[in-house]
Order: structure tokens, then C-alpha cells, then sequence
């Protein structure tokens, strides 16, 4: 059995039970409540001393990272693919989804946030421009290259791939953060497509036994 050390609101756990989800696996999860910093405590720290979430426990030992934690995933369990097997078409979906891996998401994480916070008394209302700043930003280049390839159903074609499963709980976060999502079209049109899957649906913050405790 698969063991996910998750937190509700987390998108990068987010992603992973996305992930999951959408291979057909089961897992337990187990909550990491971010918001009381159980994130920092003695005991989650021996298991994971990167002090994040997700990590996935697994038969071998455990994963952390969520794209690393994915890829194994499309690894392990091939079916359905979450990646072209054409090799241009699969770089095409991993730098979507490493825009927002890797550009936009970095610059918003919690820990990020804190710091401007607490080491530069950053108020809320200045927080918030930072970060949607960021996700505009990200977002922006990615409706640029959607323009260029026409419309489809989803980011890559007609099925969902490892570009919508990054996207989804980014678009959760830029909501939440009450970002103007009008400029970008596509993107919306992608999400809404993805969150109509039951795979996707299931994995929704909303949706987690967590978020009636917050």
C-alpha cells in the first residue's frame, strides 16, 4: 500500500493525489498539517528532512518531490500514460508543466511567503501582488504557447496528461488568491475540462476529509 504524507490545501500534494488518481492506485494518507507547522516536528523530520510535502511512501522507500514522486509514477505504472511517448510531444508537456513546477509555483510557497512575512514585514495586500505577480507571469507564457498550437480539449490533445495535472491545483491557488484569470482562455478551458474527471474531482482540496477541520 501506497502511504501519502499530505496536506489539503498543498498543490504540490495536490498534483500527486492527481497523480494517483488518475493511475487507478489506492493509498493512505496521512496529514501533515502545514498551517500548525507539523511540517517542522521531531517525528516528521526523521521521516523526511526536507520538511515538505508530498512524500510518498512506497515498497522501496520513501519519494519527495511531486514531479520526481510522478515520474515515478509513469514509471511504475505506465497505464494510463501521463507522457507522449513521442519525444518532442513529452518535452513539450514537461516544460508546461516545469513552467509551473519550477517558475511560478518556487516563488509561492509557503516558506517563501512566511519569510516575507516575518524577515521583511511584508503586509497581506503585499503578498498577495507577489504572488499573483508570479503566477501571472507563468501563466502568461503558457497562453502565449497554447495560442500557437490552436485549441484542444486538453493542454496536449484529448486526454489529460502530467501538463493538466500541474495545472489544476495551480489554477486552484491563482483563485485563491483572487488572480484575473480572463487573459488566459485556454488555461481556464484546460482546467475546467480536467476538474470535470472524477480522477481530478477526488484529489480537489474541497474534497479532502481535511478541509472540514480548517
Amino acid at each position: 500500500m501506497l502511504t501519502l504524507y499530505d496536506y489539503w490545501r498543498s498543490s504540490a500534494a495536490y498534483r500527486v493525489r492527481i497523480g494517483l488518481n488518475l493511475k487507478g492506485l489506492k493509498y493512505e494518507t496521512i496529514s501533515v498539517n502545514l498551517a500548525g507547522d507539523e511540517q517542522f516536528s521531531e517525528k516528521y523530520r526523521k521521516r523526511n528532512p526536507q520538511m515538505r510535502v508530498p512524500a510518498l511512501e512506497t515498497d522501496r522507500g520513501l519519494l519527495t518531490q511531486s514531479v520526481a514522486i510522478l515520474d515515478w509514477l509513469e514509471a511504475a505504472h505506465p497505464e494510463p500514460s501521463l507522457v507522449p511517448s513521442d519525444a518532442w510531444a513529452a518535452a513539450q508537456v514537461r516544460a508546461f508543466a516545469l513552467t509551473i513546477a519550477c517558475d511560478v509555483h518556487p516563488l509561492n510557497n509557503l516558506s517563501v511567503l512566511n519569510r516575507l512575512k516575518l524577515e521583511f514585514s511584508t503586509n497581506d495586500d503585499h503578498v498577495g501582488e507577489w504572488y499573483r505577480h508570479w503566477i501571472k507571469a507563468g501563466f502568461a507564457a503558457l497562453e502565449h504557447q497554447a495560442e500557437q498550437r490552436g485549441r484542444t480539449k486538453f493542454a496536449f490533445g484529448d486526454q489529460p496528461t502530467l501538463a493538466d495535472v500541474l495545472l489544476v491545483p495551480q489554477m486552484y491557488n491563482a483563485r485563491r488568491f483572487k488572480t484575473d484569470l480572463a487573459p488566459f482562455p485556454h488555461l481556464l478551458a484546460w482546467d475546467e475540462e480536467a476538474r470535470a474527471l472524477p480522477a481530478f474531482a477526488k484529489a480537489a482540496p474541497e474534497k479532502h476529509p481535511d478541509a472540514s477541520k480548517s
